[in-house]
């Protein structure tokens, strides 16, 4: 006996598509903020700044300047302060010296990174399928460009 087409994930993931509102539909400013947000989030330094805040818990930018591998000083700053525009990530400022400031994630970042979980878990079940795409493509490049 086989396993029924659509498990109940699936069905619930075509209810909630079902139910979205068309393009028409849909509020401009709710429009700007998706296309913001993807532009920001798809950044690798936001990506990377929010897996360590999720995996870690709250940082100094020195433990995140380590863990969020090959991002300069400059680019962390630059990522934490649109995080923290964004409403994702929380700042908090010591008053000591040397000076010391802790970053957190937010409820708005949490939710976010849970958000974007489903790309890593995508990512995970159709990697070897995605490889071999680039590599009957590549190879269709390489015979093309051979036939110049």
């Amino acid at each position: 006996m086989s396993a029924p087409p659509f498990d109940d994930q699936a069905i619930t993931r075509a209810r909630r598509t079902a139910q979205r509102p068309s393009p028409a539909e849909v509020d401009p400013k709710v429009v700007a903020l998706v296309t913001q947000l993807i532009g920001r989030v798809a950044d690798k330094w936001t990506m990377l700044t929010l897996e360590v805040l999720e995996e870690h818990g709250e940082q100094r930018f020195t433990q995140l300047a380590r863990r969020v591998d090959g991002i300069s000083q400059k680019m962390l700053t630059q990522t934490l302060r649109q995080m923290e525009r964004d409403g994702m990530v929380s700042r908090r400022v010591h008053a000591v010296v040397p000076p010391r400031v802790d970053y957190r994630l937010t409820e708005l970042g949490a939710g976010l990174g849970a958000a974007f979980c489903g790309v890593w878990i995508w990512a995970e079940e159709n990697l070897l399928r995605v490889e071999a795409a680039r590599r009957a493509f590549d190879e269709r490049a390489g015979e093309a460009a051979g036939d110049r």
